[in-house]
């Protein structure tokens, strides 16, 4: 047996609670990380807003397929069920 499925065998009847508060204990970061964490946010939020007119944007993308669209809909759900999809070879098929 894997270490993985170890671990989730291991964790199978625990409390869900007191799981997740442990597991969100060990997530903490540090100050330093969480300076990172919010430097490098604040880029990516800087760099999407400053290139949202440029020719590929996911905001044009969206206003051309509103989800108040037909295509908009299909759209999503074919994301969607990319999203599903476990491995490369089959979702480059699709």
């Amino acid at each position: 047996m894997s270490q993985y499925r170890t671990a989730i065998t291991d964790h199978l009847f625990v409390d869900e609670t007191s799981l997740v508060l442990k597991l969100a204990a060990e997530a903490e970061l540090s100050l330093r990380d969480k300076e990172r964490v919010d430097q490098l946010a604040r880029g990516l939020v800087k760099a999407v807003r400053d290139n949202r007119n440029s020719q590929g944007s996911i905001d044009a993308f969206m206003q051309q397929f509103s989800l108040s669209s037909e295509e908009g809909v299909v759209l999503m759900c074919l994301a969607e069920a990319l999203l599903r999809i476990p491995d490369a070879e089959t979702a480059d098929l699709l």
